[in-house]
């Protein structure tokens, strides 16, 4: 992985909660919060200058601008949800751009796990742990949070393991 070890270790526990909370809020209420994407950008905001030399990090910044455009288009054309253009945003400084490959991947792996997981527990009792929860009643709708913010948390993961 491109991502210097050091950088993602950094990284993982601001990070990973947000994460969790993301992928939390869209099981429950399909919602990717305005509060969580607005961490996720802020953890890069206070911690990147450190971590990444300045030409670097004003790079990223293009990053997170470039996905929030492409983002934008796939919302108003009706492809995905605004959290989930918004938290693609937030997500997209914190990823090396040599690791692209990698992280696409990462993203269909992590993707069909959480279909996979998602639909075998909506048809099973451990339903009933949440069972309130929207994402078990909407049709043709799935909580891209959970597959989301899974990627970006074990891309910083494995980011921190196997880093450059």
């Amino acid at each position: 992985m491109q991502i210097p070890a050091t950088q993602a270790l950094v990284f993982v526990p601001f990070v990973l909660p947000i994460c969790l909370y993301v992928a939390f809020t869209d099981l429950r209420a399909m919602r990717i919060t305005n509060q969580a994407v607005i961490c996720l950008a802020l953890v890069f905001v206070v911690l990147g200058p450190f971590l990444m030399p300045l030409p670097d990090y004003g790079w990223r910044w293009v990053q997170m601008a470039a996905a929030l455009g492409i983002g934008i288009a796939l919302n108003a054309a009706g492809a995905m949800g605004a959290g989930d253009s918004k938290f693609i945003a937030a997500a997209a400084p914190f990823i090396d751009m040599g690791d692209i490959p990698a992280l696409i991947k990462l993203l269909a792996a992590v993707l069909l796990a959480a279909v996979v997981t998602h639909r075998v527990i909506k048809h099973t009792p451990l339903r009933r742990v949440a069972p309130h929860w929207d994402s078990w009643n909407k049709t043709g709708d799935f909580p891209m949070g959970l597959a989301l913010g899974g990627t970006l948390a074990f891309y910083l993961i494995l980011g921190a393991l196997y880093g450059s």
